[in-house]
């Protein structure tokens, strides 16, 4: 007990020495910064040009994403959706609400053999349909889509 309560003090003393450095940006932890993102496609204001700005603009329709949500979503400001693909190669995922404030939910991708399934809680303004957006390893974009209807929006409405 004694050896636990040590090691917390310690490690709670070494916190608050570095914390104002952190704070000032004079010491940068660079191995947990976030990956570099796509602030275009993440603050479009429309569906079509998240897409274009994605790189998905002309991605192909298929039965191959399989996208599970309720069909009435009684609180827009927690909508769960799964997507699987069974699409060969997938090496991202992409979420898009079409009529949200900013349409590009979520990107996420994947290293090597995973399995390309996503589970995320979306906040949808109202009634919209949510498309599933798959990219291979060859580049090519495929798409599926989902109409949910919101009965109480959850972007302020």
């Amino acid at each position: 007990m004694i050896e636990l309560r040590r090691s917390f003090l310690k490690g709670s003393a070494s916190a608050a020495l570095l914390a104002p450095f952190l704070g000032c940006g004079l010491l940068m932890p660079t191995r947990v910064l976030a990956a570099e993102w796509n602030r275009n496609a993440f603050t479009a204001r429309n569906v079509n040009d998240a897409l274009k700005n994605f790189g998905s603009a002309n991605a192909s329709e298929t039965r191959d994403i399989v996208i599970t949500a309720p069909e009435i979503a009684e609180n827009g400001a927690k909508v769960e959706v799964e997507i699987l693909s069974n699409i060969p190669n997938t090496r991202s995922l992409a979420i898009f609400a079409d009529k949200n404030p900013m349409p590009m939910c979520s990107n996420i991708e994947f290293s090597g053999p995973a399995l390309p399934y996503v589970k995320a809680q979306l906040k949808m303004a109202e009634t919209t349909r949510v498309r599933a957006v798959a990219r291979t390893a060859d580049g090519k974009s495929h798409v599926a889509f989902r109409e949910i209807k919101v009965t109480l929006g959850g972007c302020g409405g």
